[in-house]
């Protein structure tokens, strides 16, 4: 297999400002994401998230080849072009670019005259270029804008309602052998543990920490023994070890739910979790006994 040479940070960024400085339709360029945090780790699947502003859109667009000044690439997703996932059609333009070198280009294109309106502010972001100054004053880089949010008493009380609730769906899909059904409910009811897991780390670091898309950072920020526990939630598609990860899930939840709840003075329904666990522990002796009959 032939080597891949891997185009460095810098080259890329070169040839980024490069051909936006050559092409009088660009007026500035931003970056976002992990590569303007100081807190991500480098490594080589980075994306290089960019955002560059542009006068006359419409000649970009009607004319995808120009993006193949920035490499050949390997697979191209332009989501405003779609139909089966709803494009924003909010006036950008986004192409999604996997180089046969392996780098990534998240490339947005936002027309100038709609800067104000599509221009989001962002803490993760860092200006480049800019022809005009037409650029507000952009902060050094950092994390705030997603840092773990503190939690309300209501807000508590939603996530174990929803936590503890669902689990009744996915014994359900389980007796009765819908397997796409189950395990849809169970990654639904791992967003309630991912967010009492988010919580769980914010208030140990003051609510100054993220733990990164879809909790990317867990293994960094959670004790050995608790992501174990965490890892273990994940099932593949045999019952037995489904209804594991079930109960797993279930001592996960409530050791975090009991320290978030200590430390912020928040009252915990006891009862619901009480409830269900008694429910899940019926049904799942009611389905093995089921199975053993079956077998028999």
């Amino acid at each position: 297999m032939e080597e891949i040479v891997i185009r460095s940070e810098l080259e890329m960024l070169d040839l980024i400002l490069k051909t936006a400085k050559d092409d009088k339709r660009v007026r500035a360029v931003i970056m976002n994401g992990s590569r303007t945090s100081p807190n991500a780790p480098k490594d080589r699947f980075q994306d290089y998230d960019i955002v560059y502003i542009v006068t006359r859109l419409e000649s970009f667009v009607s004319d995808h080849s120009w993006i193949n000044i920035f490499g050949h690439p390997l697979m191209l997703q332009m989501p405003e072009t779609h139909e089966l996932i709803a494009p924003m059609n909010d006036g950008r333009f986004n192409y999604q670019i996997l180089f046969d070198d392996e780098n990534r280009l998240d490339l947005t294109l936002i027309p100038i005259e709609s800067l104000k309106d599509l221009l989001q502010p962002d803490s993760q972001t860092k200006l480049l270029l800019d022809k005009d100054n037409i650029m507000l004053e952009i902060l050094p880089s950092s994390d705030s804008d997603y840092y773990i949010t503190i939690p309300t008493q209501k807000l508590f009380n939603d996530c174990c309602n929803n936590f503890w609730w669902v689990l009744q769906n996915v014994a359900k899909g389980i007796c009765r052998d819908e397997l796409p059904y189950a395990m849809k409910m169970l990654e639904y009811d791992r967003t309630m543990l991912d967010c009492m897991a988010s919580w769980f780390i914010g208030k140990t670091h003051g609510y100054q920490i993220t733990t990164g898309k879809c909790g990317k950072y867990f293994k960094r920020y959670l004790d050995p023994d608790i992501y174990q526990m965490y890892c273990d939630t994940y099932s593949n598609s045999n019952y037995n070890n489904l209804w594991a990860s079930v109960f797993t899930m279930c001592k996960l939840f409530r050791k975090l739910a009991f320290d978030v709840a200590n430390y912020s003075g928040f009252s915990y329904k006891h009862e619901d979790d009480k409830n269900m666990t008694e429910y899940l522990t019926r049904v799942h002796a009611l389905n093995m006994g089921n199975e053993l009959s079956t077998k028999n």
